[in-house]
């Protein structure tokens, strides 16, 4: 065996090898002549591969109510204000509400707001809604029944959106509700400076008109003999 030592010197931004035989004047960093694209496994041979990951915009991915932020304010952007009203409320049923109570994570997480400023989404959703309360928008039923009895308990938040969506899907659907008015903590919990019970009461109609129906003063004590009773054949 041939013990061969190197010691190496620094010229003019060159790692100058220096052996028995030999003086490489080659930049450290590359091994083979200039042009060749084994040098640093590019072209024909690089060996590693980039992997593409399919993600939600961040705006999407951060927003609490599942909406398609990106969707809708495409469609906001070029004017068409139908259009992105109907991309949000394939999500959430309550867009003037949400455009005022709503913290917003998506704008934190705005692309934009690393170039100078996040998009107003909240604000864009505040319009809309408020847009199409004046418009007189109404939501879409199917035209066919499924057949199918739902009985929804409590008729806040989490009840009147899966009301929506229920009978977005053709479902029959009763919310039992033990106050007086409909809306839950949207009324009950948030003051009315934030959220005028204006807003959220033509809100909540507009589920009404879909052909739900709110039974108020309505507590249920016995849950398995109101689904009896009813004929249910689910209970949310």
């Amino acid at each position: 065996m041939r013990l061969i030592r190197l010691q190496f010197r620094r010229m003019n931004g060159l790692i100058l090898f220096e052996g028995a035989d030999k003086v490489s004047t080659k930049p450290f960093a590359i091994t083979l002549d200039v042009g060749t694209s084994l040098a640093n496994r590019t072209g024909s041979w690089r060996t590693l591969r980039p992997v593409y990951v399919n993600r939600l915009p961040p705006c999407n991915a951060k927003c609490p109510a599942g909406e398609q932020c990106q969707a809708w304010l495409y469609h906001a952007e070029s004017g068409d204000y139908r259009a992105a009203w109907e991309k949000i409320t394939e999500d959430n049923p309550f867009p003037a509400c949400m455009g005022r109570v709503c913290y917003h994570t998506c704008e934190a997480a705005c692309n934009r707001g690393e170039l100078d400023e996040s998009v107003g989404i909240n604000a864009v959703e505040r319009f809309l809604g408020d847009y199409a309360l004046e418009k007189g928008w109404e939501f879409s039923v199917p035209a066919k029944s499924s057949g199918r009895r739902v009985l929804i308990v409590g008729a806040g938040p989490a009840g009147l959106s899966a009301a929506y969506h229920l009978r977005r899907l053709g479902h029959s659907v009763t919310v039992l509700e033990g106050a007086e008015q409909a809306g839950g903590m949207m009324r009950y919990g948030i003051p009315k400076y934030r959220l005028p019970r204006e807003i959220l009461d033509r809100e909540i109609a507009r589920i009404e008109r879909m052909g739900v129906k709110i039974c108020l003063n309505h507590p249920v004590e016995d849950l398995c003999s109101e689904m009896a009773s009813g004929h249910y054949d689910a209970v949310f």
